[in-house]
C-alpha cells in the first residue's frame, strides 16, 4: 500500500476578518456598539443596556449622559426582529425618567413605539412598548402626541391580551390619557366600556383598581354613564362591593357608582332592583372610614337632582346619613354633612331630620375641626331656611352659642353659613330676642369687615334680621358695627350692597342710629348708588328715604314733598330745591353766612333759647353735613296732651304763659324781669323782643368758634304753636280744624289776597328787611308777616304737625309750594259698602283761606301753576 497524505487546509480568505469576542465592563463602550452594522451586536448591546438600566435610576442617568438613547430610538424599525425586541425592552424601562421622557418627546419617537403595538408583533415587544406608553402618558404633551399619532386603538385592543403585564400597562396608559377631553371623547366611539368590563374579573388586583379609576373617569361623562349601564356594568360593581376580600377596590367601586347615580335612568333601575337599599346599608354598616366617606359623596353627587332625592327619601337615606354623622373620621362627618345639606332640598327630608339629625349637627359645630364646623352649618343653613320648626329644633338644642362662636372662625364658608342659620332664627320673634341677648351684634362687627364678599353679604343680611330692636341698634352702633355697614355700600357686589342697603334701612328706624349713619357718610354713599342705574336696587333707595325720614330738611330740598307722617320738628329749614348730588349745608353754616341776594332760608324752631335741654347727640349733629333736625320727628308722635306744651320745652312753662298766649324767649340777663313780663304791656313786649334776638346773635357769634352753637329762637312761632294748641286743636271735626288753621295761617302771613292783585303784594321787600335786620339768610318762620305760597304751605304744615292734623307738603314750580289733606266722604259710604272713602284736597292759604280745593280737578291744577 501506498504512504497516506495528510490532505492540507485550506486558509481563509484574506479580505475576511477573523471573529473577535471582547468583554466590555464599560458602558460607554457599549452604547459605542449601538452604532454597529451587525445585527448579533446590536442585539447584545440592547440586551446589555437593558440589564444595565434595570438596576436603578442612576444609570438610567449614565446612559443618558452617554448618549445612548438617540442610537436606541433608532432601532426601534431595525429589520431584524431581535434588535427590534431588545431596543423595545429598553425604552420601556429607560421612559420611566423625566429626562429621557423630555429626549423622547423632541426625538418624536412616539410613532415609533406605538407601531411595536402592531398585532403580528410578540407579547414580550407589546408589553414593553405599552410600559413605554403608559410611562410616557404620565405628562400632558406626551397624551397629546400619542392621541394624534392614534395610540388609542390598539391600546384598547390589547386590553384583550392574554398577558397580565400588557393588559395592566395598557390600562394604566388609556387612564392617564382620558384625564384628557378630547381622549374620552374618541374613547366613546372605539367601545371601551366591555374590555374594561372585563378586566374588573382580573384575578390582578392592580388591573382592577385601574380599571375602576379609568371608569371612575369616564362615567363623569353621562354618554358613558349610559353605555356603562346598557353593558350591565353595575352588576360588575355591586359584586366587587359584596367580596370583602375585594375591600381595597370598594373605594374606587363606590366612585363610579357615585357618577352612575347621577344618571336617573341608572338611579331608577338600581332603586328598582333593589341596589340601593344594598348600597346604603353598606355604607351604614362598613367599618373602614373611606367607604363611608366615598358613600357618603356619592349620596350627596346624586341628590343634586329633585327625582334622585325622592327616590332616596323613600329608602330612608337619612337614617344612613345620620348614622354616619356619629363617626370617629372627620373627613366621613363632613361628607355626611354635606349629603344632608343635598336631602335638605326635599321637604320629606327636612322634617326627618327636625327630630334626628339637628342635634347631631349642633354637636360637630362645637368640632376642633373647622372643616367639620363648616360643613355642619351649611347643612343647618340649608335644614333652617324656610323651615320655622327646625329653626326652633336648632335653637331647642343649644346651636345660638356655638353659632355666634362661629362668627370669630378663620374659614369664611363656616362664617357665611353661620350668619345664615342665625338669619333663619331671627325670623321668629322669641328667637330673635334669645339670639339679641348673646352679643350678636358685636359678633357680627368682625365678619362685618371680611374680605370675602359672602361673608360680606350673609353679615349684612344678619344685621337686618337682627337690629329689629333699639337695644340691638344701640349695641351695633356703640361695638362699631355702623362703620363697616357703610362701607360695604361701596361694594361692587351687587348681592353685598343689596343686604348692606337693608341693614341701613333697618337700622334707620332708630333716631340715633340714622343719625350716626348720616354721620359716617351713609347718605351720601345712597344717593350716588341711587343715581346709578347699574348699582341701586329697591333696598338702597327705601333706605334712602328712609335715612331722609330723619333728615326732613335734605328730604324736602331733594325731593320737595313731605308726607304726613314726616312731621317737621325744631331745627327744620328749608333752603329751597337742590339738585340731587348737591350737598346741602348745614343750618349752622347758612346762618353764619352774610346776607345776600339768594332766596331765604326758613327755618322752624319752638324751643327757647334759655330753656333749651343740655346739648343732645342731635344738636351735635346740627353741624355736620345737612344740617340734621335738632329733635327726631318720632319724639314729635305724642298725644294732643303733650302737643300741648310743644312749644315750651316743658309742661312747667305752660302754667306760667302770659294771658295774651305768646311765649317769649328770655336771655340769661332778662330772667329777673320775668314777672315784669306778665303785664302785657305791648311796647314793653317789643322792646323785650328786640333786645333778646341782639342777645341770641351774639350769643351766635361767639358760639361760632368753641361754644355751642343754636339755632335763632322764634317767639312769635312759640306763640303761635300755643294759639293754635289753645284755640284749634280742642276742634273736634277734623274739617274744621283744617279750615280754622287755614285762616290762621293766612291771617299771619298778610291775609287774603285777591289774584289780580298778587304782583302788588311786596313781601320780597319785607324779607329782605328781614334779613338785613337778622344780618343773615336764615329767617324764623315766625318773623315773617307778609308770605306767600311757600311760606304759608310751611307754616300750616308745622302749626298742623304741632296739632296732630295729618297733612302733606309739597313744592311746585315758580315759588308754588302747597298742603295736602285726606278727608273722608261720607256721601260715598254705600258705594264702598259702609267702608269709609277717602278723598284729597288742596288746602287754599291765600285767595280763599279756609277753601279745599278737590285734588285731579282744574282748581287745583290752577291753584298749583298759574
Amino acid at each position: 500500500m501506498g504512504k497516506k497524505i495528510k490532505k492540507e487546509v485550506e486558509p481563509p480568505p484574506k479580505d475576511v476578518f477573523d471573529p473577535v469576542t471582547i468583554e466590555s465592563k464599560k458602558a460607554a463602550t457599549v452604547v459605542l456598539m449601538l452604532n454597529s452594522p451587525e445585527e448579533e451586536i446590536l442585539a447584545r448591546a440592547c440586551e446589555a443596556i437593558y440589564k444595565f438600566a434595570l438596576k436603578g435610576e442612576e444609570n438610567k442617568v449614565t446612559l443618558l449622559e452617554l448618549g445612548a438613547v438617540e442610537p436606541l430610538s433608532k432601532l426601534l424599525t431595525h429589520e431584524d426582529k431581535t434588535v427590534r425586541r431588545n431596543a423595545t425592552m429598553t425604552f420601556g424601562i429607560l421612559a420611566s425618567n423625566n429626562d429621557v421622557k423630555k429626549l423622547l418627546r423632541e426625538l418624536d419617537v412616539m410613532n415609533s413605539v406605538i407601531a411595536q403595538l402592531a398585532p403580528e408583533e410578540e407579547v414580550v415587544i407589546h408589553e414593553f412598548a405599552s410600559l413605554c406608553l403608559a410611562n410616557m402618558s404620565a405628562e400632558y404633551t406626551s397624551k397629546v402626541q400619542i392621541f394624534e399619532h392614534g395610540g388609542l386603538e390598539p391600546l384598547i385592543r390589547l386590553l384583550n391580551s392574554p398577558d397580565p403585564d400588557v393588559k395592566k400597562n395598557s390600562i394604566e396608559c388609556i387612564y392617564n390619557l382620558v384625564q384628557d377631553f378630547q381622549c374620552r371623547a374618541a374613547l366613546q366611539e372605539l367601545n371601551a366600556i366591555p374590555p374594561m368590563l372585563d378586566l374588573l374579573k382580573s384575578e390582578y388586583p392592580i388591573i382592577q383598581l385601574l380599571t375602576l379609576k379609568t371608569l371612575g373617569v369616564i362615567t363623569n361623562d353621562k354618554e358613558y354613564r349610559a353605555m356603562l349601564r346598557d353593558n350591565q356594568g353595575l352588576d360588575h360593581l355591586i359584586k366587587i362591593l359584596e367580596t370583602k376580600e375585594l375591600n381595597d377596590l370598594h373605594i374606587e367601586a363606590l366612585s363610579v357608582i357615585a357618577n352612575c347615580l347621577e344618571d336617573k335612568d341608572t338611579m331608577v333601575l338600581i332603586q328598582q332592583t333593589g341596589v340601593l337599599k344594598k348600597l346604603l346599608s353598606f355604607a351604614e354598616n362598613s367599618t373602614i372610614p373611606d367607604i363611608q366617606k366615598n358613600a357618603a359623596k356619592a349620596i350627596t353627587k346624586a341628590a343634586y337632582d329633585s327625582e334622585n332625592r325622592k327616590l332616596f327619601h323613600e329608602q330612608e337615606v337619612e337614617r344612613c346619613l345620620v348614622a354616619l354623622l356619629g363617626s370617629e373620621n372627620d373627613g366621613t362627618k363632613i361628607a355626611a354633612s354635606q349629603a344632608i345639606s343635598a336631602m335638605s332640598e326635599n321637604s320629606g327630608s327636612k322634617d326627618f331630620f327636625n327630630n334626628q339629625g339637628i342635634p347631631q349637627l349642633i354637636q360637630l359645630l362645637k368640632s376642633d375641626n373647622e372643616e367639620v364646623r363648616e360643613a355642619a352649618a351649611l347643612a343647618l343653613a340649608n335644614l333652617t331656611t324656610c323651615n320655622p320648626a327646625n329653626a326652633n329644633a336648632a335653637a331647642e338644642a343649644d346651636g345660638i352659642d356655638p353659632l355666634i362662636n362661629i362668627l370669630s372662625c378663620k374659614r369664611d364658608g363656616a362664617i357665611a353659613n353661620a350668619a345664615t342659620v342665625l338669619t333663619n332664627m331671627a325670623m321668629q320673634e322669641p328667637l330673635r330676642v334669645n339670639i339679641q341677648n348673646r352679643d350678636i351684634m358685636r359678633a357680627l362687627t368682625r365678619p362685618l369687615r371680611s374680605a370675602n364678599m359672602v361673608v360680606q353679604s350673609k353679615a349684612a343680611l344678619t344685621v337686618a334680621a337682627t337690629a329689629c330692636d333699639v337695644e340691638a341698634r344701640t349695641e351695633l352702633r356703640n361695638s362699631g358695627g355702623l362703620e363697616a355697614l357703610v362701607e360695604l355700600l361701596y361694594s361692587k357686589n351687587d348681592e353685598v350692597r343689596k343686604h348692606a342697603s337693608w341693614a341701613v334701612m333697618v337700622c334707620a328706624s332708630d333716631e340715633l342710629t340714622a343719625n350716626e349713619l348720616c354721620r359716617l357718610g351713609a347718605l351720601d354713599i345712597l344717593e350716588e348708588v341711587n343715581l346709578s342705574v347699574s348699582r341701586k336696587n329697591k333696598f338702597s333707595e327705601v333706605a334712602y328715604n328712609k335715612l331722609l325720614n330723619n333728615n326732613l330738611s335734605l328730604k324736602y330740598s331733594q325731593t320737595g314733598y313731605l308726607s304726613s307722617s314726616n312731621i317737621i320738628s325744631d331745627g327744620f329749614y328749608d333752603y329751597g330745591r337742590i339738585n340731587p348730588g348737591t350737598k346741602l349745608l348745614s343750618l349752622k353754616e347758612l346762618y353764619l353766612q352774610e346776607p345776600s341776594d339768594l332766596r331765604a332760608v326758613l327755618l322752624i324752631n319752638s324751643k327757647s333759647f334759655d330753656a333749651s335741654p343740655p346739648p343732645s347727640m342731635e344738636d351735635k349733629l346740627s353741624d355736620v353735613g345737612y344740617g340734621r333736625n335738632i329733635s327726631s320727628s318720632s319724639s314729635l308722635r305724642r298725644a294732643s296732651k303733650e302737643r300741648t306744651n310743644a312749644g315750651f320745652g316743658s309742661p312747667t312753662e305752660d302754667k306760667s304763659e302770659p294771658p295774651s298766649g305768646r311765649n317769649t324767649v328770655l336771655s340769661k340777663s332778662a330772667t329777673k324781669e320775668k314777672g315784669s313780663r306778665k303785664r302785657g304791656k305791648k311796647e314793653e313786649e317789643k322792646l323785650k323782643e328786640e333786645e333778646e334776638f341782639m342777645t341770641i346773635s351774639k350769643l351766635a357769634g361767639e358760639g361760632s368758634s368753641d361754644k355751642e352753637w343754636y339755632p335763632p329762637s322764634d317767639p312769635d312761632f312759640c306763640a303761635y304753636v300755643y294759639e293754635v294748641t289753645k284755640s284749634i286743636l280742642p276742634i273736634t271735626n277734623i274739617k274744621e280744624q283744617i279750615e280754622a288753621l287755614a285762616r290762621y295761617v293766612a291771617e299771619k302771613m298778610g291775609g287774603k289776597i285777591q289774584k289780580e292783585k298778587l304782583p302788588d303784594f311786596s313781601w320780597e321787600l319785607h324779607i329782605s328787611e328781614l334779613k338785613f335786620q337778622l344780618k343773615s339768610n336764615v329767617v324764623p318762620i315766625g318773623h315773617i308777616k307778609k308770605g306767600i305760597f311757600y311760606h304759608r304751605a310751611l307754616l300750616f304744615k308745622a302749626l298742623a304737625d304741632k296739632i296732630g292734623i295729618g297733612c302733606s307738603l309739597v313744592r311746585g314750580e315758580y315759588g308754588r309750594a302747597w298742603n295736602e289733606v285726606m278727608l273722608m266722604n261720607e256721601s260715598l259710604k254705600g258705594v264702598t259698602g259702609g267702608l269709609p272713602h277717602l278723598e284729597g284736597y288742596i288746602v287754599d292759604l291765600m285767595f280763599h283761606p279756609g277753601g279745599l280745593i278737590k285734588l285731579k280737578s282744574r282748581e287745583a291744577d290752577l291753584y298749583r301753576f298759574l
